[in-house]
């Protein structure tokens, strides 16, 4: 849709006004407008709710998001911790210990 196209300026709301007033009557009017201002209190009354719902799920998703991300870290730091424990512990890192110690005299 064109952006020009979502705009209506003074004199085309004169004009619209005067062709629900030929159109319907000015005895009409009131009721029209009584029942555009219900239509308009409905329609925010709907979409405060709906915004509402999407935040609480929002909400939820970035609370999940959020365990995820730290049991994975929780689970990395184990493994991490464990290889270490496992690489300190091997005969390679031993060996190579005493190469070190050897070549240094």
């Amino acid at each position: 849709m064109h952006p020009q196209l979502l705009f209506i300026s003074g004199p085309e709301i004169i004009i619209a006004f005067l062709a629900v007033l030929l159109l319907f009557g000015a005895d009409k009017i009131p009721g029209f407008a009584r029942e555009l201002g219900k239509g308009i209190r409905e329609f925010r009354r709907v979409t405060g709710e709906i915004k509402r719902e999407f935040e609480e799920s929002t909400e939820e998703v970035k609370k999940d998001i959020d365990d995820i991300q730290s049991d994975v870290k929780e689970t990395t730091e184990e493994m991490t911790g464990e290889f270490r424990s496992y690489i300190d512990d091997s005969d390679v890192v031993q060996d190579l210990k005493d190469v070190n110690k050897d070549l240094k005299g």
